[in-house]
Parts: C-alpha cells; structure tokens; sequence
C-alpha cells in the first residue's frame, strides 16, 4: 500500500535531488509546487505560507524530511517537522547529499534538523526519537537505490515508533 506522505526540504539548493526521490513509486507524495505556484504562496506572507503547509499536509499520514546541505534549522522545515509531529504524523529523516544535483554535484552532509526542535516538557530533542536515514553507496545511482530499496519500510518503521511516542 502505498502511503501518503508530505516532503520537507530546502528548496533552491535540493528540488532536484528531491524529485529523484519523489520519483519512486512506492510512496504518494504531496504534489510539488512550481516555481511560480511558490512565488505566489510566498507573496501572501506567513499566513499564506502556514496555510499552503496546513493544505499539503492534510491527509498524509507522514512526513519525509530529504535533508540536505542547509536544511536544518530553516524556519519553514522546523515548521512542517513540528506541525506534523503535534498532528500525530509519523516523522523520519534522509540525507540526500549523495545524490547528484542537475550539474552532476553532490553536497556536504547537513545537520540533523531534529535536533534543534524540543520534545514534550522535558526539552528532549526529538532526534532521540525521530530516525534519520544516511543512504550507502559509491555513487548517486548507488545512494538512489538504497533510498528506493528502504524508502517504505523506513516510513512503516517512523509510523510505528510514532504510534508508541
């Protein structure tokens, strides 16, 4: 069963590594928004942006945070990481840095973006709940396929940890 799940990422340095994951059958993701789609949530400020958020979001039953070189620590992806942890939604994190951009580039590792978001009264990260993937291989096809390979089970895994949490 293919599940619905809501991308999280960085937009100008990794829309193209994150359509190569978007690609992979086995997962329904969000539909992306243009350029000019963006440009015109963006225009109407934060409410706008919180509401486009709110939108693509209902109904999904996890979010997919594609990590890349700047993504932690973003005002909109800590948005969507806590909204959807408050929603119940099942949370987890890929690195994608080893896929290639549209130059034919891959990037440094970024930071764990859940570390930097607080949990319950304790103030414990939520990085010591929420499991973030680093895909394996010599090379971006190589790193592709491992995403394509674990992709559904790692959400089956992050909706299960989330039901215990």
């Amino acid at each position: 069963m293919a599940r619905k799940v809501f991308y999280s990422f960085h937009y100008v340095p990794d829309n193209w590594r994150v359509s190569q994951v978007r690609n992979i059958g086995a997962i329904e993701g969000n539909k992306p928004a243009s350029d000019n789609d963006w440009e015109t949530v963006t225009k109407g400020g934060d409410k706008a942006i919180v509401k486009w958020i709110e939108d693509q979001m209902y109904g999904r039953s996890c979010i997919v945070v594609l990590i890349g070189a700047d993504t932690a620590n973003r005002k909109w992806i800590s948005h969507e990481i806590v909204k959807a942890w408050d929603a119940n939604k099942a949370v987890l994190g890929v690195h994608i840095h080893n896929l290639k951009d549209s130059t034919g580039k891959t990037s440094k590792k970024g930071a764990n973006p859940f570390d930097y978001i607080g949990y319950g009264s304790t103030g414990r990260k939520l990085s010591s709940i929420v499991k973030v993937y680093d895909p394996t291989g010599a090379t971006s096809t190589d790193v592709y396929s491992h995403i394509k390979s674990n992709l559904e089970s790692w959400i089956e895994t992050a909706i299960d940890i989330r039901s215990k949490n």
